[in-house]
């Protein structure tokens, strides 16, 4: 069976990595529990300019896709299997959310989508950005699906 998008890459780390990394992201959220808004402000800052696995592994494919490309037009034709082969881990990686980089780059900390999400909606909580939001539905109507909306994306 084909793992879900959001959850593909958590469910083939291992489960001591995936434990480490919400650690980390609990910590880094509880060391802003206490801090001001600039503060919290500059962290959400740094997650959106946090390189998820995703990217990483798509700037590392890229990479060594044209360096095989190099190196088989310059240098041996047979390094024209690197390409191919990269190729071969990205298909996999979009198809079961696992492919041979995929341990390490986890091992190295490097974070999903949706678990540097997690730290950001959190820190917004912190910061009171849905304390005034609409609660039921009768109190949503267009005006107030566009403040969750814009606090969501503030």
């Amino acid at each position: 069976m084909i793992p879900s998008t959001t959850t593909r890459v958590q469910e083939n780390t291992d489960e001591a990595i995936n434990e480490r990394i919400s650690r980390q992201t609990e910590h880094n959220v509880l060391r802003f529990a206490g801090a001001g808004k600039e503060q919290i402000n500059q962290r959400l800052r740094e997650l959106d300019r946090e390189w998820d696995v995703e990217r990483t592994l798509e700037a590392n494919a890229a990479s060594l896709a044209l360096l095989g490309l190099g190196l088989g037009a310059f240098v041996d034709r047979r390094l024209f299997v690197v390409p191919a082969i990269v190729a071969g881990f990205l298909l996999q990686h979009a198809v079961q959310g696992w492919c041979p980089p995929i341990p390490i780059l986890r091992g190295l900390g490097i974070r999903t989508t949706s678990e540097i999400d997690s730290e950001r909606y959190a820190l917004k909580v912190i910061r009171g950005d849905f304390a005034k939001l609409p609660a039921t539905d009768d109190q949503l109507g267009a005006h107030g699906i566009a403040r969750v909306v814009e606090a969501v994306n503030r």
